[in-house]
């Protein structure tokens, strides 16, 4: 029987709604309907999250991020685009993410993770370039991000009622991304 693995999903867009939560929990869906996968949302707009500054030491809320993303095997990191790189929210958890604890191995929440990449938008390019920044950072902290990489374009019109994206070929690309992870993940797992 094969090990059940945890995904994470992190969003940069605080709004539950967004285009980009979306387009993450629909491919965790069908990531779980697989089978041997669980996810679990990392909400950072409940968290709550302060400005990073190190001079701050590690609060309750990074904390309670730190334990969320240690719980996964490996994320889904799905973030829209603003002004050609990631967004605030996304880059603030990351930083907070990273910050020592005593205890815990250094980059717990990233070393040898797999991750996969996803942005949407409602823009032609579905946030694509912002994904380029987003890698560099997360190869940085030593997760393997997988090659694939998917961004969901006029994403404002590419859901149903129902969360799913309604073009199934669109939808076999951005459940391919999260497959690929999978795959790395169950390998690093050996």
């Amino acid at each position: 029987m094969t090990e059940r693995i945890k995904i994470g999903i992190l969003c940069g867009s605080l709004g539950q709604d967004s285009v980009n939560m979306k387009l993450a929990r629909c491919v965790a869906r069908k990531l779980v309907e697989d089978g041997g996968v669980e996810s679990a949302e990392i909400n950072l707009a409940s968290l709550d999250l302060p400005l990073f500054s190190p001079e701050l030491g590690l609060l309750d809320a990074p904390s309670k991020l730190k334990d969320q993303m240690i719980a996964c095997d490996a994320l889904i990191v799905a973030s829209p685009e603003y002004n050609g790189s990631l967004t605030g929210a996304l880059k603030n958890a990351i930083d907070w993410a990273s910050v020592p604890r005593d205890g815990d191995e250094p980059l717990a929440c990233f070393k040898g993770k797999a991750c996969g990449l996803m942005s949407a938008s409602p823009g032609a390019m579905g946030g694509l370039q912002g994904l380029a920044h987003v890698r560099q950072i997360l190869t940085r902290l030593q997760m393997h991000v997988v090659p694939a990489e998917f961004a969901l374009g006029k994403a404002h019109e590419a859901f149903d009622d129902a969360g799913n994206i309604i073009d199934d070929k669109v939808a076999e690309m951005a459940v391919g991304v999260g497959r690929e992870m999978v795959r790395v993940c169950r390998a690093l797992k050996v």
